[in-house]
């Protein structure tokens, strides 16, 4: 599912000016992920014999290099509240591919994703090395995606799912699904809620970090590179909840729709959707 209900703006038109502040962020920024991303791999070498699917020291450095890319990149992460530990859930709205870089940068997560995004140039090669959990979007294997996330609370990590099931323009919360929420209610399961509140820079389209419809990932990662100037995205950490096995799902969708929603300060710019839509 992709969300194109907002027209995606026409792709930008990078001057010489871009293009050179894209080589002074982009570069280093490559550097530090591909970096760090080949010596993940290696401590992954010796920390996989030792401790099989857990994984206690990689996200660490995962942790340091998203901290370090965001840096690099010139946008400024605010945090307001303080991320779970342990074994649970952070329950997030999902406005781009910087999400990554700003919920990893908290804290030590696992991603559950789409298991389209394991074929994705770039991303799907990052995701994978650093244990995103794929999931498939076939209901005949439901039982499968309800062990394999069991499996890895079990093991203590904390995941993170967007329950929009897609990206959007970062202006607004999408209605959550509470199908999506199936998996993560038993007995006991922590959930956190997330509001990742992106702001563009004074003068700036405020959809300039959103990543939806048919938009490409290369013209966006140029385009944001290229911002003159950039801005800053705030992560809220809401109070935790717990999903029991008496948890309706339906409820438990709406209660943490509204609560990530109640700290987005953006608008959209041709009109709010209903929260049904």
């Amino acid at each position: 599912m992709t969300w194109a209900v907002e027209p995606a703006p026409e792709p930008v038109r990078l001057d010489l000016r871009d293009w050179l502040r894209v080589l002074r962020r982009g570069v280093p920024m490559a550097a530090l992920v591909f970096g760090g991303l080949a010596l993940l791999l290696l401590i992954r070498v010796i920390e996989r014999p030792l401790h099989g699917h857990e994984r206690p020291w990689t996200p660490h450095l995962t942790r340091v290099v998203c901290v370090g890319a965001l840096a690099l990149m010139g946008l400024r992460r605010v945090q307001v509240g303080t991320p779970m530990r342990g074994a649970g859930a952070l329950v997030a709205n999902h406005a781009s591919w910087l999400d990554i870089f700003a919920l990893n940068a908290g804290s030590c997560v696992a991603f559950v994703a789409k298991s389209e995004v394991a074929g994705w140039p770039g991303i799907g090669w990052l995701a994978r090395a650093t244990g995103t959990l794929f999931i498939a979007r076939d209901r005949r294997r439901a039982r499968d995606h309800v062990d394999a996330i069991a499996g890895r609370l079990s093991q203590g990590q904390t995941l993170v799912f967007f329950p929009e099931g897609t990206s959007s323009d970062g202006l607004r919360v999408l209605p959550f699904k509470p199908t999506l929420f199936a998996p993560f209610i038993g007995s006991g399961t922590v959930l956190q809620p997330v509001t990742l509140d992106y702001r563009a820079p004074a003068g700036g389209d405020p959809r300039s970090y959103g990543w939806w419809g048919d938009m490409d990932f290369a013209p966006h990662l140029l385009a944001t590179l290229a911002l003159r100037r950039q801005g800053q995205v705030t992560v809220t950490y809401h109070a935790p909840v717990i999903a029991d096995a008496g948890t309706d799902r339906k409820v438990i969708a709406r209660q943490m729709e509204h609560t990530v929603r109640s700290a987005l300060t953006a608008q959209p710019v041709s009109g709010t959707l209903p929260e049904g839509f």
